[in-house]
């Protein structure tokens, strides 16, 4: 679940540029860390994690309208959450939810759904949870407290790429210089870099918590040996965030516990995050799992304030992988200062070209495992059509995560108990993506010119045509075009039938002058901008379309045409769409005007 570092292992110094970039009709200052220039037109990502940037945004609840979001998809993200309160489509996904959304320093959206605690415990017989009466269940609140499971491990990380900045810890140092005994199975090599992105070779999980002491836990973890060699392979463990743990208490002295409250929380006021929260809050905190063998590693029945995760619980409460509990207000916090670049008000935990690692790819030889320090990039199985190679993210094991978009300034935070009353109730990541790609939705993308574009809409497994009438004389298409699509599934193609529309062959087209694309295709990540495309249609007659394709899955934020002309040989419009007559001649099947 790397790019350019400096070799003394402090925060990498990448140039990239800044400017003031329109995207999706918003205005945003600076460039997303670790960018390279948009492939179109634009200079690069905005984001306010820039180098040099003054602004420390803090946040505010106010209107979908203040944040630059259109309020019908925000209540969509809602009614799509309450769906799976149902059961999807045996059990529910969750017993209860809360929904944060925000773009810049407002939080647009704060909701609270279901139940914080709803079952007593769970019959394996039946497959059924054990209702309480409803006197007794715990309605869920905005500010009900969360077991954040693997959440917590952008905290540890955060933690490490603090040490890093500071000095006390090197990136490309190796794990045994700071602990020996982890030098053990042949883990001499492994760096913290590969702790931190998951390339150590440790397998993804050992049962520590079969052993009594944290003695014989260490002896585990310092006799590990990797399952691959160090650097070869992406594996996400939770024994990479355990060992950096170690790393961390060692070079500072300091409990991890300590360090979260004293370097993170208690600068940024996140006065309900932490470790091992007190009796007091248990009111406040969401259950999680009858937690009884088979299906846990340990007999503890309704888990409730306490950590749920068997490892993290065996080793007091505090791990490097799991224990943090938080709510949706202190995270939005946590995202709201990484997207400022590492400040929140008059605080500061990280400096911009820190938080640029935090969210550059260093996992460049294993696609489809982007990773920064500590956070998950680009990954549409949770982030939906927020995804972009720059969104970063992580999810939890008890239903929890967390997801940012520099290229938006926009932040999503959902948190569900989806473990109670067991784990096996709650299968994918269904509701995080259909929440992610409503808060895509939200963020409204300006037409090119006038005031509609040609929309295709987000839905999958569909096909939306947008054909163009036969016209005598012409011979290029030009138009605009923005596209944000799942990569290698969702292809926007350009087409043309010179046999009235039976058969159809692909266009090549150029964008802005320079981006050939010879298959007629396009498809991914267009920098969310608009590009100009220009087309030789193959002959006269020619019928040209735009088809937009989507597959069972995943979906980005779709594809915008605007714009559309048809140009004779001189370079003469003879179709125009902006002119009532030609416009009217399009025939748009799946593809709708839309003005955002």
């Amino acid at each position: 679940m790397t790019d350019e570092v400096e070799r003394d292992g402090g925060p990498g110094r990448r140039a990239f540029g800044g400017g003031v970039l329109a995207l999706g009709g918003a205005l945003v200052i600076g460039a997303v860390p670790g960018a390279a220039a948009s492939p179109g037109r634009g200079t690069g990502v905005p984001c306010e994690a820039v180098r040099g940037s003054a602004r420390r945004t803090t946040l505010r609840h106010g209107s979908a309208e203040r944040a630059g979001l259109l309020a019908p998809h925000l209540d969509g993200l809602v009614a799509d959450a309450e769906r799976f309160l149902a059961p999807s489509p045996t059990h529910p996904w969750y017993a209860g939810a809360v929904l944060l959304a925000g773009r810049g320093g407002t939080v647009a959206l704060h909701r609270a759904i279901g139940s914080a605690v709803r079952y007593a415990a769970y019959d394996e017989k039946t497959d059924t949870g054990i209702e309480l009466p409803p006197e007794r269940r715990i309605p869920m609140t905005e500010d009900t407290v969360f077991d954040l499971a693997s959440v917590s491990k952008l905290f540890t990380s955060v933690l490490a790429v603090q040490q890093i900045e500071r000095g006390a810890m090197r990136l490309e140092e190796k794990v045994a210089a700071y602990l020996p005994e982890f030098g053990g199975g042949g883990k001499q090599d492994v760096t913290v870099r590969q702790l931190l992105t998951h390339t150590s070779g440790f397998r993804s999980w050992v049962p520590l918590y079969r052993e009594p002491t944290r003695e014989g836990k260490l002896r585990l973890l310092w006799a590990e040996p990797p399952a691959n060699p160090p650097g070869s392979a992406y594996l996400y463990s939770d024994l990479n965030l355990i060992s950096l743990q170690l790393v961390l208490e060692e070079i500072t002295g300091r409990g991890l516990d300590a360090l979260l409250h004293d370097e993170i929380t208690a600068p940024l006021g996140m006065h309900r995050t932490r470790f091992n929260p007190p009796l007091s809050w248990r009111p406040g905190i969401a259950a999680t799992e009858d937690a009884r063998r088979p299906w846990s590693g340990l007999d503890r029945g309704m888990v409730h304030g306490e950590v749920h995760d068997e490892n993290a619980h065996s080793l007091g409460g505090v791990a490097g992988h799991a224990g943090v509990f938080s709510r949706a207000w202190d995270l939005a916090i946590l995202a709201r200062t990484l997207l400022n670049g590492g400040a929140y008000g008059r605080a500061r935990i990280l400096s911009p070209a820190s938080v640029e690692l935090m969210f550059t790819d260093f996992n460049t030889a294993f696609p489809g495992d982007a990773h920064g320090l500590g956070f998950e990039l680009h990954q549409h199985w949770y982030m939906g059509a927020m995804a972009t190679p720059y969104t970063a993210g992580h999810t939890g094991f008890t239903g929890t995560s967390l997801v940012l978009d520099p290229t938006t300034d926009a932040f999503l935070i959902v948190l569900g108990n989806s473990v109670h009353p067991v784990r096996s109730w709650r299968s994918g990541s269904a509701p995080r993506v259909a929440a992610a790609d409503r808060l895509a939705r939200a963020v409204p993308v300006r037409p090119a010119r006038g005031r509609t574009s040609w929309f295709s809409g987000m839905a999958s497994a569909t096909t939306a045509t947008l054909t163009l009438p036969p016209v005598p004389g012409a011979a290029r298409l030009e138009c605009a075009l923005w596209w944000d699509t799942e990569p290698g599934a969702d292809p926007v193609a350009l087409e043309a039938s010179v046999d009235g529309g039976t058969t159809w062959r692909p266009v090549p087209f150029t964008t802005d002058g320079r981006a050939e694309h010879p298959t007629g295709t396009v498809g991914g990540w267009s920098g969310r901008v608009w590009h100009a495309v220009s087309a030789p249609l193959p002959g006269a007659g020619a019928l040209p379309r735009w088809r937009y394709t989507t597959d069972q899955r995943y979906v980005g934020r779709g594809v915008y045409v605007d714009g559309l002309r048809l140009l004779d040989a001189a370079g003469l419009p003879v179709f125009d769409e902006a002119r009532p007559a030609d416009g009217a001649r399009i025939e748009a099947k799946g593809w709708t005007r839309s003005a955002d």
